[in-house]
Parts: structure tokens; sequence; C-alpha cells
């Protein structure tokens, strides 16, 4: 779902979430994700190395912004849009 639409008090299912359709669902899926409460304490890099892991496919870096940007969410922060999240994902796995 588009950040700007997302209600926090709304948010019952994983397409719910900001920066979520249909296809990223399904990868939550994948992770044994089932509902937006299931991402409380995830973690965005290790979601991610499962997610490419499962699908035996090296999926695109951004997708571990869009990782991070449904974590923060689920953990108190305003929706934001994915790509907001690609200068800190860069830091992140440069310091790496």
């Amino acid at each position: 779902m588009n950040p700007i639409k997302v209600i926090r008090e709304n948010t019952h299912k994983l397409t719910d979430l900001p920066n979520i359709g249909k296809a990223s669902a399904l990868d939550l899926e994948l992770l044994g994700i089932k509902s937006p409460e299931d991402l409380i304490g995830q973690d965005p890099f290790e979601m991610y190395e499962r997610l490419c892991a499962i699908t035996n496919t090296r999926h695109d870096p951004c997708v571990i912004d869009v990782f991070m940007s449904i974590t923060d969410f689920m953990n108190g922060a305003e929706a934001k849009p994915w790509w907001d999240y690609t200068p800190q994902r860069k830091r992140i796995l440069s310091d790496n």
C-alpha cells in the first residue's frame, strides 16, 4: 500500500502495510509471516537472506529497503516510502 494511505489502526493484513502489494505479501508469507504483527522484532537483513535462500534467487537489494520500512513501521515508526531507507541500507552494508 502507498505509505500515504496507510492508517495504522487499519493495518490487519500484509497488504495494509506501507510498500506492500500482492507480490511482496507472497514473499512475506514464504518467510512464515502471516500478519503485520509477525514483523515485530524481525531483522530486515536476515529476512532478505532467508528469502534469497528459500527462493534460490538473489533478489534486488531494494527488497531490504521494503523490509526495513515495514519492520520499522511495525515497531512504531511512521509509514515512509521504501526508498527513504536506501541510504541507511547502503551505509549498513558498507560498514560490514
